[in-house]
């Protein structure tokens, strides 16, 4: 790595004696990225949430993500920061998908990878995200796809069931946690009780007679048993909140929809972890500081408000517990986001907490304990993930 690029991604440069110091950062929700070659009209969609090619005459590189990338991942790749797009994706062409993956992923800072696998795609499992990176991983498993793929080889509602359960629990003897994406497919007012089992084994019943090999899990009867399953466990759950892209209703998606939920699952022995949380970050944050096992991130915000990070981070650490805040980039498919994501939440986790040393509100130990927490110690204990 060059000069420029490791002054970029170990901190901010010189700094004197209030630089704060990141370990390894504990990426605790991401996915794998993409092996194809990518070209303008493959990347650039990828910078965006939208389901839809960028308005005439306008591109998603004219946005927070993509100046972003512009700004930290051209360094990495031999470039200036700022490359324009079209001489950064040509020098992306010419070493490579394979090797610009390898470069960006190790130039994240990211030492544990905690990858949800239940995205579509030619993306890389955690075992191969992991090792370009030079770290560890774990695997998330989502709880609808799994639900699905069960789904797709049991013949009716009772082998569903049984199947289903067999499934959950043969995951938690590789997995670090479990996801829900249950905002997408129904919204978060679920009834916040477990439905009763002859509930589940109708509900069962409904979805497959109606259902086509493939088709999407959007019952909520069994998206609340799925919750249950989970939750019985013992292992985290992490629940997507807030931003997200089109086929999501924002408005079904504000964690504070939790509340009877998270009241009902308390005493359970399971995290809840709610991921990105935007607009709504501040009412994740206050079911944090209000609930001894509520954990909140902020996940995709920071890399898709980019310069506007540090105000997003700042909103999440007025309330947040930070023994409760926890990192993530939520990258899907681009190198390029493990690293703008890791760099914005350093820079902006450095500047917020400098910034209140300075004036005196923190002291300097303190501001370096919690960088340590957020960074990768909270995530540690509440995956139970052996020290680095």
């Amino acid at each position: 790595m060059d000069r420029i690029t490791d002054r970029l991604f170990t901190g901010h440069g010189d700094q004197g004696p209030g630089r704060l110091d990141f370990p390894p950062l504990v990426d605790h929700h991401c996915h794998g990225v993409t092996r194809a070659e990518l070209g303008l009209g493959s990347f650039e969609p990828l910078l965006s949430e939208s389901a839809s090619a960028p308005a005439s005459g306008t591109t998603f590189f004219d946005t927070q993500a993509g100046f972003a990338v512009r700004r930290w991942c051209p360094p990495v790749l031999g470039l200036e920061p700022h490359a324009s797009p079209a001489a950064y994706l040509a020098r992306r062409r010419e070493l490579g998908g394979y090797e610009t993956a390898r470069r960006l992923l190790s130039a994240a800072g990211i030492g544990t990878f905690l990858v949800d696998t239940g995205l579509p795609g030619d993306l890389t499992g955690p075992g191969e995200t992991a090792t370009a990176a030079g770290g560890t991983a774990r695997e998330i498993v989502r709880l609808e796809h799994l639900a699905e793929q069960v789904a797709d080889t049991s013949g009716s509602a009772g082998s569903f069931v049984g199947n289903l359960a067999e499934a959950v629990h043969a995951a938690t003897r590789s997995a670090a946690g479990f996801k829900s994406v249950a905002a997408y497919r129904h919204g978060l007012a679920l009834d916040p009780e477990p439905p009763a089992p002859g509930a589940v084994l109708r509900a069962a019943g409904q979805w497959l007679a109606a259902r086509g090999t493939g088709d999407r899990l959007t019952d909520p009867v069994l998206l609340r048993h799925l919750l249950w399953s989970a939750v019985a466990t013992g292992l985290p759950l992490q629940l997507h909140t807030g931003f997200g892209d089109p086929d999501l209703r924002l408005d079904h998606a504000d964690p504070v929809l939790l509340t009877d939920f998270v009241r009902a699952t308390e005493g359970h022995g399971c995290d809840l972890v709610l991921l990105h949380g935007y607009p709504y970050h501040r009412q994740a944050g206050y079911l944090a500081a209000v609930f001894p096992h509520v954990y909140a991130d902020t996940g995709l915000a920071l890399t898709h408000t980019g310069a506007r990070a540090e105000a997003v981070l700042g909103e999440m650490l007025e309330l947040t517990p930070f023994g409760k805040l926890l990192f993530s980039t939520d990258a899907h498919a681009l190198p390029e986001l493990y690293v703008v994501g890791a760099q914005l939440f350093r820079s902006a986790l450095e500047s917020l907490l400098c910034g209140w040393v300075e004036e005196g509100a923190w002291s300097l130990p303190d501001a370096r304990r919690v960088t340590g927490m957020i960074a990768a110690g909270n995530a540690r204990r509440v995956y139970r993930l052996p020290d680095a």
